[in-house]
């Protein structure tokens, strides 16, 4: 790299005297700096190369921490750390004890706001200006919120309490896709905007002419402005932004510096909201990633001579193999529908918007949405199955219990990303979903630990005609160990029995592969049993487990409320004497690791497992 980019690392305080053609060649150099590291770590990369302009604007015209950057999605802050002191760190990003791929303000006193899901960002900039307003402060409070972002409703909840927030911004980065393809009306609007140049040249020539008239000219212009719910949409159709009391200013060239930060300029001091809609290209500056950026939304580590096949799905996933089968029961019953959130490809349903289209449904990302518009379905006597990773199904906990749950209506929920999900940290952890279902008795939830149960029980669900009901999966492919257990379609069984065991061990989807090789590691005399039927614990397993003077339970959930919770007290009840253990995970907290090095660190390994056995003796 260039003395210029190592001294603004070092001091970004010089991007305010570059000059463009500086600032450019900037640009340039840290998307080489993005590609090289990202390749080498793995994480958001199409994200960050499209927004690299927009961050260096926004750093050129602003002062953090003063002026609050507020993200949404948080992965694409990367530019933002580069430019607030962390560039040297880059290559621990996601790495245990190093960089977060999200906002921090653990990590940094520039990252204001967590920020690892979707639509977040003007609520949380709305709170922080109005809070800079009571407080005195002064700056600016800036959301950077994604096209993708504005197919979620929160948005809109957001936008409708800006009031005459003057310290408030709001950039639109715009790159014509979320993490799918974007769809529905909002990705029709903005189309429509980006396309349409009738409204800036129509808005820029009708106050050219009322300026040059005299006497008359500003009065008009003031009675076009005051009356603007009529008088705009005559003249220029006003966009919804300023509907809602926003300035807008754009569509503007998100790579073009100029054009950036002078619209950020004019927004310093303008007398109320400012909303900027920025156009980017989603990859910008990596071809692969500018040719199919939803192949590298997210990346694990590649070699930059030697880039993967965009076009080749993960073949080998509780995804893939989940997405295939449920396209094969759609084959045979019309009243099979599929619906996610902006996951198409991640959660395997592109094979059944293949094969079915009319029953597909990508709602973006509104998973309260995706859950209600299944239980309208399910109330007509469809059988809708919602795919979606288990931290997002979280936003939608009330729809599962009002709208799904207290109607008993047959909606299936297919949970993926489930237990510990590598590199993302603790925003996208998939460890609640087991606390929050077993609050239903009558809701039965599944833990396959391979393909064959996948199948199996997917096509029970679908089957079912009576309530709703859930399969949790975690992401990537079933070990060899449990693939060659099969399935036998039993709530729970025995996977190995040792004569004359004092000691029962059990736990559920991929963790069970641990504990057979904690079994392994041990001397203890014990049995292995793996739970499938999550919720309601099988009665007949209770029966079974008093029989044992030891019993550990292992979990890669929340430990507070989950099995291990609801295991105890059933053998309570019981009237069991013996010594129970259960070890589970922290209600939050969770490093950014791989998911072998997250159960090491929170004694979810073989040899944890093993330790834990032996002290329980």
């Amino acid at each position: 790299m260039s003395a210029l980019f190592d001294e603004v690392l070092q001091d970004k305080g010089q991007l305010k005297t570059l000059s463009y053609p500086q600032l450019e060649k900037l640009c340039a150099e840290i998307r080489k700096f993005l590609v090289c590291h990202v390749s080498q770590t793995g994480g958001h990369l199409s994200s960050n190369l499209c927004t690299v302009e927009l961050t260096v604007a926004l750093h050129r015209v602003f002062d953090t921490p003063r002026d609050v950057l507020v993200f949404d999605v948080g992965h694409q802050c990367y530019t933002h750390k580069m430019l607030t002191g962390r560039a040297d760190r880059f290559d621990t990003l996601r790495q245990p004890g190093g960089l977060s791929g999200f906002p921090s303000p653990f990590e940094s006193e520039h990252d204001a706001f967590i920020a690892g899901h979707g639509n977040t960002a003007i609520s949380a900039a709305v709170g922080i200006a109005q809070a800079k307003k009571l407080q005195g402060e002064p700056g600016k409070v800036i959301a950077i919120v994604g096209d993708g972002a504005f197919t979620g409703g929160m948005v809109y909840e957001g936008m409708n309490n800006i009031d005459k927030l003057d310290n408030l911004i709001v950039v639109l980065n715009d790159n014509k896709m979320s993490i799918s393809k974007n769809v529905g009306a909002v990705s029709r609007y903005f189309t429509k905007l980006r396309t349409s140049p009738e409204y800036h040249s129509a808005k820029h020539r009708t106050e050219t002419v009322l300026d040059h008239i005299p006497l008359l000219g500003q009065p008009v212009k003031s009675a076009v402005v005051s009356g603007k719910a009529l008088v705009r949409r005559a003249l220029y159709n006003s966009t919804m932004f300023e509907d809602m009391g926003f300035q807008y200013l754009g569509p503007l060239d998100g790579h073009d510096l100029k054009a950036l930060c002078a619209a950020l300029y004019s927004a310093q001091n303008c007398g109320g909201p400012v909303f900027i809609h920025a156009v980017t290209v989603k990859g910008k500056g990596f071809v692969p990633a500018e040719q199919n950026p939803g192949a590298f939304h997210g990346v694990s580590a590649f070699s930059v001579s030697q880039i993967p096949d965009p076009d080749d799905t993960i073949s080998n996933s509780f995804s893939e193999e989940f997405g295939k089968e449920l396209t094969k029961l759609a084959d045979q019953d019309n009243k099979v529908c599929a619906i996610t959130a902006a996951m198409k490809y991640a959660t395997g349903l592109h094979h059944f918007k293949k094969a079915h289209p009319e029953r597909f449904f990508d709602v973006g990302m509104a998973e309260q949405h995706a859950v209600t518009f299944a239980a309208g379905l399910a109330s007509r006597g469809l059988r809708p199955v919602v795919a979606l990773y288990s931290t997002f199904l979280q936003r939608s906990f009330d729809q599962i219990i009002h709208d799904v749950h207290l109607q008993k209506l047959p909606v299936i929920f297919a949970i993926d990303r489930s237990g510990l999900v590598p590199g993302d940290g603790e925003t996208h952890q998939g460890i609640y979903d087991v606390a929050f279902f077993g609050q239903f008795e009558d809701l039965p939830l599944y833990a396959p630990c391979n393909y064959a149960e996948e199948r199996y029980w997917l096509a029970q669900l679908v089957g079912r005609s009576q309530g709703p009901a859930a399969i949790r999966y975690p992401k990537g492919a079933e070990s060899e160990m449990l693939a060659k257990f099969g399935c036998d379609g039993k709530y729970w069984r025995q996977l190995a029995e040792t004569p004359g065991a004092n000691t029962a061990v059990l736990s559920y989807g991929a963790l069970i592969a641990c504990a057979l090789q904690a079994a392994e590691k041990t001397v203890q005399k014990l049995d292995i049993f793996q739970l499938v039927q999550l919720s309601p614990l099988p009665e007949d397993l209770i029966g079974k487990l008093l029989e044992y003077p030891k019993i550990v339970l292992v979990e890669d959930s929340i430990e507070n409320g989950s099995v291990g919770t609801r295991l105890g007290d059933a053998l309570l009840a019981a009237g069991y004497r013996g010594r129970y253990c259960h070890r589970g995970l922290p209600t939050s907290g969770l490093d950014h690791a791989s998911v072998a090095q997250l159960r090491q660190e929170y004694g979810l390994d073989a040899d944890h497992i093993a330790e834990l056995i032996k002290e329980l003796t």
